[in-house]
């Protein structure tokens, strides 16, 4: 159960707790709902009124990029530390992934969307550019926010003596302090007694990058939340740019080729061969709905997604298709899968199950190796489940027939280990 309290944390760094600014007003408690659910959640964004569905755990910098589009929150470290996310909250500096969204009801929040526009550009945005205050440029929204709350709320402080500890709060992987500070400066010294307001702050439609019920958004009293949520996309998205992962996986089969080729092209039993998958809705288009589980030691991700099957030759034994899906913790996950039956030995059959993976958000987080360890294991149990409904003619029970998706990834992660040890064994012999 997950309590939705709002108590939003503040963002520089020089005495109090934990960094010397005063927390932003807390919304009472609402209610209590389960962790899967959506909540609704109303609040005003650079001056646009929006309500957004989220998962109550998710948080708010997620919900910013994501499902209202305004990437501009960049995230770091997701954990309080470095001071990428920070926004303000009902006027006061916030670190956007220390705030869960459902905690901002009712808030008035700014993000570096609202700062300023190209054509218009806040003081603190040219200062920046004047002094070259950025290098990456990634923690140039985290600067520029953090920079306005001390000017707007704390101007007394931002001397040059002070300035260095009250804009600790954002870290510069690049060390462009010299910049950033030079430009925080120069704002101050011409404007001593409060910087200018926000200049792009006013009434706009906001549109999210994500699909499927975690991303519905609207204006308030623009569009309702219902028919934005039923407009997802419908069109699975070819995946394009560097894989975060590629796996091959060869199995020699038992069963004829016509038998394991009935098997894979009929879509109701290849899905029933994925170790934690599931199929919802048949689309028209060969497109599909389903959901997919999977877990990491104690991380369990629960995706709904959305395949398309692009090409199925019969005579070549080949099929092709693409999915995607999101975990309501913010993991997405797109796939281009290429499966492939030929003849085998003794009259079986090989088949090849080639995939290019593309992660982000928290399942990106375990690395290559361990998604692709991962992911081969769970072919090499889809390509025994084919085996086994070829032979039978029935659709195999993956949940009891074959290791449960917890114990292939513990094999997977027990297998990284061991790879390791080996290797760490091996420098010490060469030493």
């Amino acid at each position: 159960m997950t309590t939705t309290e709002r108590t939003p944390e503040p963002q520089r760094t020089p005495e109090g707790a934990p960094d010397g600014t005063s927390a932003p007003k807390c919304a009472p408690a609402r209610e209590r709902v389960e962790a899967h659910e959506l909540v609704d959640v109303a609040f005003s964004v650079n001056g646009s009124s929006v309500s957004v569905s989220v998962p109550p755990r998710m948080h708010l910098a997620d919900a910013l990029r994501e499902q209202l589009g305004l990437t501009g929150t960049h995230l770091g470290c997701e954990h309080g530390v470095c001071g990428m996310c920070t926004i303000l909250v009902d006027g006061d500096a916030a670190r956007a992934c220390l705030l869960f969204a459902v905690q901002c009801e009712g808030a008035e929040i700014v993000t570096v969307e609202g700062l300023g526009s190209p054509e218009r550009q806040h003081p603190l945005q040219e200062a920046f550019s004047h002094h070259h205050g950025l290098q990456c440029g990634f923690c140039t929204p985290g600067m520029l926010m953090s920079s306005y709350d001390l000017l707007a709320n704390a101007p007394d402080h931002a001397g040059d003596d002070e300035l260095p500890e009250q804009m600790s709060g954002v870290l510069c992987r690049c060390t462009g302090y010299r910049g950033i500070l030079a430009a925080v400066s120069d704002v101050h010294g011409t404007h001593p007694d409060g910087v200018p307001g926000p200049r792009n702050c006013a009434t706009r439609t906001l549109v999210g990058r994500g699909s499927g019920p975690a991303s519905s958004q609207a204006p308030s009293g623009d569009v309702p939340a219902d028919e934005v949520r039923a407009a997802a996309p419908a069109e699975v998205r070819i995946p394009t740019g560097a894989p975060s992962a590629t796996v091959l996986v060869t199995s020699e089969l038992r069963s004829p080729i016509a038998a394991v080729w009935e098997v894979v092209s009929d879509v109701s039993r290849l899905v029933a061969c994925l170790p934690g998958a599931e199929l919802t809705e048949t689309l028209p288009g060969d497109r599909y709905r389903g959901r997919a589980g999977v877990a990491l030691g104690p991380v369990k991700l629960s995706f709904e997604g959305l395949a398309q099957i692009l090409d199925r030759d019969a005579d070549a034994h080949r099929i092709r298709l693409v999915g995607q899906g999101r975990d309501t913790g913010g993991s997405a996950t797109q796939a281009d899968i290429r499966l492939h039956a030929e003849p085998g030995p003794d009259g079986g059959t090989v088949l090849r199950a080639e995939a290019d993976l593309f992660l982000s958000g928290r399942i990106a987080q375990f690395g290559r190796a361990l998604a692709g360890d991962v992911s081969r294991r769970l072919f090499e149990q889809f390509a025994s489940a084919v085996d086994e409904s070829a032979r039978t003619g029935a659709v195999p029970d993956v949940r009891v027939a074959a290791p449960s998706p917890v114990r292939i990834a513990a094999g997977a992660v027990a297998d990284a280990v061991r790879r390791r040890v080996r290797a760490l064994r091996a420098r010490l012999r060469r030493r």
